[in-house]
């Protein structure tokens, strides 16, 4: 079956309606597998009104992830067969009351033994929510904290990326490989302004021999 139609299915065992002929398209392009997946899991829970619930569901199950080693342990172990993962998630996801389109998203992931991409899977379903919002998700990258005053420069300049509806989710983040300057990337913009990445561009000039320039 081609990729595309093991989403259409994909989505249909999400869906608890039995209307779910066609994927509702979300307001923002994600990639990749797990992009595929958050897509999916959206078109169903859009069709049952669970957006609120499931996006509930994966924040706390995204945190547990990582703060409780029993749940990476049963996420991760590769040693556990995929229909003995598939029913102690099933289990959890009843006992706990996850939305039925959570719930049957672990079990799919863990028949298919693509639990491993589960984080993945979150990130991408965030990134879709946050344009339900009208939330544009901006990481920056820098190499010492911001203030509170550069942060706040930093989000009137970032502004002008937005439409009049919209609102900037702004994560900050410290690295200090970056020596200086920064890494933005808003909505599907990145942009490279660091001392490492010039650093890294004079470098691999440098490092040409004088008969290749």
């Amino acid at each position: 079956m081609a990729a595309s139609g093991k989403l259409t299915v994909f989505a249909r065992q999400l869906s608890t309606s039995s209307a779910a002929a066609q994927l509702v398209k979300p307001p923002v392009q994600v990639f990749g597998l797990e992009g595929r997946y958050a897509c999916a899991l959206y078109s169903a829970a859009s069709k049952t009104k669970a957006l609120d619930a499931v996006e509930k569901d994966l924040k706390g199950l995204q945190n547990q992830m990582r703060t409780d080693p029993k749940v990476r342990d049963l996420l991760r172990d590769p040693t556990t067969k995929r229909n003995v993962k598939a029913a102690a998630l099933k289990d959890v996801a009843a006992k706990v009351k996850f939305n039925a389109a959570t719930g049957n998203l672990l079990t799919v992931l863990a028949e298919n033994g693509r639990l491993s991409r589960l984080d993945g899977i979150i990130n991408a379903f965030s990134l879709i929510m946050a344009a339900e919002r009208g939330e544009v998700v901006c990481e920056v990258k820098t190499a010492k904290p911001l203030d509170d005053g550069q942060r706040k420069q930093l989000e009137n300049a970032l502004k002008a990326f937005l439409k009049p509806n919209q609102t900037i989710q702004l994560t900050a983040k410290v690295d200090p490989a970056l020596i200086g300057g920064m890494v933005v990337s808003i909505g599907d913009k990145y942009v490279d302004m660091s001392v490492a990445s010039k650093i890294k561009k004079y470098t691999d000039i440098i490092r040409i021999p004088p008969s290749e320039c």
